[in-house]
């Protein structure tokens, strides 16, 4: 049976996906996928734009997230944050994002991460937006940073979740969402797939994080949104559900977060 689903975190950028943005989500409606919450986050603002774009020409199927990645942290400036603020305002936008810290590669400084991180929640507050988020290797900070910029104002998600209990609850205290990609079906991911288990069903999402992580048993190929089903059907699984039930509540979840009804499912 053919699930109704959001993808809640992809990438559909062009260098990612030279075929075509429509390409790839005719793939996933095909497979189900009714709705995209499509981020824009590089080097520049390309990818921003891009994203914008792409909701504002498929307003039925995809919002936008916009944001700067916090690989790319070292890149921010005062025109930069600027623009990000301009194009965080259109309406397509729904949130901020994706933002936050990785400290397993420091592509940027942790100091910049932790500065650019700050400022970006600041700029989703003054927007009245919720935040997504990236933590790999950097769970104290990131849960500190959220607490001390009074992150709960807006809310969020925490996006391709990798984290454990402690975490998921410190989150969902303030008012955060964890979303699940492809690794929760790996099977080395034990502590995330206790969360999995242990969230309340009002409180989860699924993503692919296109073109990364692709889930199990498509491990090898370039994730896109279609694979969304497989995590789907592995939280269900794991929580000894039906798919159906946990595709329902994670596409209504979706929508209340990001505040974006989507035409398909009406």
């Amino acid at each position: 049976m053919t699930l109704a689903l959001v993808d809640a975190h992809c990438h559909l950028d062009a260098h990612h996906f030279p075929e075509g943005a429509d390409a790839v989500m005719e793939r996933a409606r095909a497979a189900g996928v009714v709705g995209f919450i499509v981020v824009g986050v590089g080097e520049d603002l390309g990818a921003a734009r891009e994203a914008v774009a792409l909701a504002r020409r498929v307003p039925d199927r995809v919002a936008a997230c916009v944001g700067l990645h916090p690989h790319d942290a070292r890149m921010w400036t005062d025109a930069m944050h600027a623009e990000l603020r301009t194009l965080a305002q259109s309406p397509e936008v729904v949130a901020v994002g994706e933002i936050g810290l990785d400290y397993h590669y420091d592509h940027s400084p942790r100091e910049v991460q932790r500065d650019v991180f700050a400022r970006l929640i600041a700029l989703a507050r003054e927007l009245r937006k919720p935040i997504v988020v990236h933590t790999r290797e950097a769970a104290e900070d990131t849960l500190t940073i959220l607490e001390r910029e009074e992150a709960r104002d807006v809310g969020g998600i925490i996006h391709c979740f990798s984290e454990d209990r402690p975490f998921a609850a410190r989150a969902l205290d303030m008012g955060f969402d964890v979303s699940f990609s492809g690794i929760v079906t790996f099977k080395s991911a034990v502590a995330v797939q206790d969360v999995a288990v242990w969230a309340p069903l009002d409180r989860i999402l699924v993503e692919t994080d296109s073109p990364y992580l692709a889930p199990i048993p498509m491990r090898g190929k370039r994730c896109e949104p279609a694979m969304v089903s497989h995590t789907a059907r592995r939280v269900a699984e794991l929580r000894g559900v039906s798919a159906e039930e946990v595709a329902d509540a994670t596409t209504k979840n979706a929508q209340r977060r990001f505040g974006k009804s989507f035409r398909a499912l009406q």
